[in-house]
């Protein structure tokens, strides 16, 4: 948690914007898993934290404009409740710590809410992405479902998004701290990893590296021999001699801030000379997009800076051919390199994007793509001062996506499909940082984690 006055601040920021009504923020709840009383892992909502900070269920606050007042929704434990929990500090406690000086039974909060709606008085929330929470306000608010869903308030999404994009010094030292953790995880996957070896146990190993660095999992390890499938969950694979290791995961600080970090491997103890010269292109790839980062430059066109790079090196490897502007115009590269760049982050792995993926990423002057590939790119606006970003670019060899493009001739004035039938085993390789915009280029995050071949292939031997 961080200071009352830096929560103080951010309310009173976002009270200015605004001139009536509510602005309604309710926390999360546990999710079922199977069955009541067996739950998922909370995890408070993010916008909530930013304001109120406090990491605990069953929490709702507002802030009343014409009021002028604040407040938090709760209940205070019970025994019983002490019985499951041990003692815990006061909601007041709470409260007082993130300078909030008035609490109420949740009890209340129906009423308080029903007297709102009642003097039609705007009431301004943020998108609501749980099924549950959307009944719930449906009820609270006299609307229905679809009301509730489709009813938020873009001004309070405008509002908080203009703060929560800029990120502190305070905030940033926690994305370190995240990161620092995750270079650990990895770390440990790269010295263990041995043929015969399942997936499962280095998925195993990350998740309790988050854990034991204070936290937990920012999402779902992705850790995989077949690192074409962009987002595989799958760790059932046996690791054998020849294949490449994808690691995309995260530790998140017990504050919720995120990590993002993907490095590619070996099982082997060292790269192939097919594999080093695909690694290699999407390095070159990655440092010159980071090289490119300033205040000013879209994130479009680093993006397209670096699918220019792989193509170039896969010109090098002869996998494509013809002009390279022609190429990535065509989009002939998204065959390889088929997702964005990269994606802001902060409290969200995927910063804010409950409020929707385009107004985060794009805003009202940039325009998305629709052409295959670069219209998966999630950030697309011009950078500032104070984002925090991911920069990763990927190379994969899809067969079921070179099949079809084969058969159709997409892009068969770039790309040697017949030299590529004898990639369609390779997998992927994606190298992954965090980084944020300083006032005249970037600033890598964390400590460094290895990601030249050279590094790379001194960690692997170590397993051996």
């Amino acid at each position: 948690m961080f200071s009352a006055d830096t929560y103080k601040e951010r309310r009173n920021k976002l009270k200015a914007a605004f001139q009536k009504g509510i602005l309604f923020f309710p926390g999360n709840s546990y999710s079922p898993m199977n069955y009541k009383d067996n739950v998922y892992p909370f995890r408070q909502d993010s916008s909530f934290l930013y304001f109120f900070g406090i990491d605990q269920a069953n929490l709702n606050a507002i802030i009343d404009l014409d009021e002028d007042k604040t407040i938090i929704f709760g209940n205070e434990l019970s025994v019983d409740d002490i019985v499951w929990t041990g003692p815990l500090p006061s909601l007041k406690k709470l409260a007082e710590k993130v300078g909030v000086l008035h609490t109420q039974p949740t009890v209340e909060l129906d009423t308080y809410l029903q007297k709102t709606v009642s003097a039609k008085r705007p009431v301004h929330y943020l998108p609501v992405y749980r099924a549950a929470l959307q009944i719930k306000m449906a009820s609270w608010l006299n609307a229905s479902i679809d009301d509730i869903k489709n009813g938020h308030s873009p001004e309070l999404i405008q509002a908080v998004y203009e703060q929560r994009a800029y990120k502190s010094e305070e905030e940033v030292e926690q994305i370190s701290q995240a990161i620092n953790t995750t270079c650990k995880m990895h770390i440990a996957a790269m010295r263990i990893a041995k043929p015969g070896m399942l997936e499962a146990n280095l998925a195993g190993l990350v998740k309790w590296q988050a854990i034991a660095g204070g936290g937990d999992l920012a999402y779902g390890v992705i850790l995989t021999i077949n690192g074409q499938t962009l987002h595989n969950h799958h760790h059932h694979n046996i690791m054998k001699e020849g294949d490449l290791v994808l690691g995309d995961f995260g530790a998140e600080t017990a504050m919720h801030y995120a990590g993002d970090i993907t490095r590619t491997f070996p099982v082997s103890a060292t790269f192939s000379s097919r594999q080093s010269a695909i690694y290699n292109t999407v390095l070159s790839s990655q440092l010159a997009a980071i090289d490119a980062l300033k205040p000013g430059i879209t994130y479009k066109e680093v993006h397209l800076l670096a699918a220019r790079t792989i193509v170039e090196g896969l010109k090098d490897v002869g996998l494509m051919k013809g002009n390279v502007e022609d190429a990535v115009a065509s989009g002939a590269h998204a065959l390889f390199f088929p997702h964005g760049l990269g994606h802001m982050m902060g409290l969200d792995v995927h910063d804010m994007e409950n409020f929707g993926e385009d107004l985060v990423g794009y805003g009202k002057d940039a325009q998305r793509s629709d052409q295959f590939g670069l219209a998966y790119l999630r950030l697309g606006r011009k950078l500032e001062t104070g984002f925090v970003l991911t920069v990763e670019p990927g190379i994969y060899f899809i067969p079921e996506l070179i099949d079809q493009w084969k058969a159709k001739g997409t892009g068969k004035d770039f790309i040697d499909f017949d030299k590529l039938e004898d990639y369609k085993n390779f997998g992927g390789i994606r190298i992954e940082d965090d980084l944020l915009i300083t006032e005249n280029g970037s600033k890598l995050l964390g400590d460094p984690i290895p990601k030249t071949v050279k590094e790379i292939e001194a960690i692997r031997a170590m397993a051996f």
